[in-house]
């Protein structure tokens, strides 16, 4: 594993970086330029991030790469399964029971479409990993849902606001009292 501070404090911030990639990106399009699809990592864990990066490159960023946060979620579940095993649940994890069954959220529903034998063979930390990433696919859904795109081909530019002044020079989305100006204005014409 590269060093801590290496991982987050080297290189191009990602908001600059994806700003940028963002402009190449839509210079070859405007060219008539090949463009494959786009992915982009660097420190994504959660679906607020994964939203703020499709939006962030749209309609040319189609992926999100991860790798961190997976690994945990896979060596947290490897952990909570061998403690299941020797009956040393942490108090922390106990609260929601002592069975893969219980700590796990999406194990009965697994349970009930695999079946308990090709169920029982899932090693933990394949629950500890699909468990994030359903986490993730549902928050991502619930973002999406409540900016009323239904579909990741619907993400774009305009389901951001930038927060600071600075974020909305380097990215080109406006920043967020503008974009309530504009809208106002455009009721208040009609």
């Amino acid at each position: 594993m590269s060093p801590w501070r290496m991982m987050n404090e080297w290189g191009v911030p990602p908001v600059e970086l994806h700003s940028l990639l963002y402009q190449y990106a839509k210079r070859l399009a405007e060219k008539k330029r090949h463009l494959p699809a786009i992915a982009v990592g660097g420190g994504f864990t959660f679906e607020d991030g994964i939203f703020k990066a499709l939006a962030l490159g749209a309609p040319f960023v189609k992926l999100v790469g991860m790798a961190r946060a997976p690994v945990a979620a896979a060596m947290v579940g490897k952990t909570i399964g061998r403690a299941i095993e020797s009956n040393h649940v942490p108090v922390y994890v106990e609260r929601f029971g002592h069975s893969k069954d219980d700590i796990f959220v999406t194990a009965s529903s697994l349970r009930k479409e695999l079946g308990d034998e090709a169920f029982e063979k899932i090693p933990p930390g394949a629950l500890g990993l699909y468990t994030y990433y359903e986490r993730l696919a549902q928050g991502l859904r619930q973002l999406m849902a409540g900016s009323r795109k239904f579909s990741l081909d619907y993400l774009s530019r305009d389901d951001l606001a930038a927060l600071t002044r600075e974020a909305a020079d380097v990215s080109g989305i406006p920043f967020v009292l503008d974009v309530d100006r504009t809208r106002i204005s455009q009721i208040l014409d009609a």
